[in-house]
This record gives C-alpha cells, sequence and structure tokens, in this order.
C-alpha cells in the first residue's frame, strides 16, 4: 500500500480524518461554513505519497471543479503541482468515491463557464482573484471511463 502523508495544516488532517472516519457523515464543510467540500486524493509529484486536500465542491455535471486559489496567494498550493504531474485522483463526495482523471483548463471560453459556477458555489473566489496577479487555475475533474 502507497504511504499516506497527512499535511502540515493540522485543521487539513482534521478535516480529511473527521470526512473519511465518518464516510461523510461530518467534516463536509469548510471550516463550519456551511459550503460543501470534496477530498480529492492524489499522489505527491516528489514523493509519490498520497495526499489528501479538502476543496470546495463545485460540479459541473458529473465532473467536479476544482479551483487552485489558494485564498488569493501569490503563490499555486502545492497540490496545483501534484495535479499537473499527476492526473489521476480519487474524489470523495460524502459517502461516493469515484476515481477522476483531472486536466488544467486552458480554453478561455470553457475555463470562464467552470469559473463562473465554481463562483456560485463559492463566492470568495472573485475576492481571491482579485488579490493576486496570478490567473488562478481552474482544473476539471471527469469520470474515469466515462
Amino acid at each position: 500500500m502507497d504511504k499516506y502523508i497527512p499535511s502540515n495544516a493540522a485543521w487539513v488532517r482534521e478535516q480529511v480524518e473527521l470526512y473519511e472516519s465518518t464516510n461523510g457523515a461530518q467534516g463536509t464543510t469548510l471550516r463550519d461554513s456551511g459550503l460543501p467540500v470534496v477530498i480529492v486524493t492524489h499522489r505527491g509529484r516528489r514523493t509519490g505519497a498520497i495526499r489528501k486536500t479538502p476543496l470546495m465542491r463545485a460540479v459541473d455535471g458529473s465532473n467536479y471543479i476544482l479551483v487552485a486559489s489558494m485564498g488569493g496567494a501569490p503563490d499555486n498550493p502545492s497540490w496545483y503541482y501534484n495535479l499537473v504531474t499527476n492526473p489521476d485522483v480519487e474524489i470523495r463526495d460524502k459517502a461516493d468515491v469515484q476515481v477522476m482523471k483531472v486536466r488544467e483548463v486552458s480554453d478561455p471560453a470553457e475555463k470562464k463557464r467552470l469559473w463562473d459556477i465554481a463562483v456560485e458555489a463559492f463566492p470568495p473566489y472573485v475576492e481571491y482573484q482579485d488579490r493576486t496577479d496570478r490567473a488562478i487555475p481552474v482544473f476539471l475533474a471527469e469520470p474515469v471511463g466515462a
């Protein structure tokens, strides 16, 4: 079995543990905001280890939209580079777990459409984009074999 390396951030470790230990019955919102999250399981680009990241739940049909905002920080989050290196992920949405493949969205029209859906799910993304000079990356996670 591949090694799992929990996040250095205590709140991330605790949320992932609660979410998974209750099979998605608890820990499914961002820090008690009421806004839903999913758990994205991915592989570390340098370690090859399993990493788990709670991200806002934004859906487009059977696909998930993953936004690498990091709160509008000047740099991309570390998980962004993991997904670019290895696009095979698992997404847990409450009790539903799916194997998916991600791709970074580069087409401007597709990115805007997906960005608008993500902003509807989590309005602070607008403020995050205003806070940074980088264009916040957007990934689309699609079911494998669909």
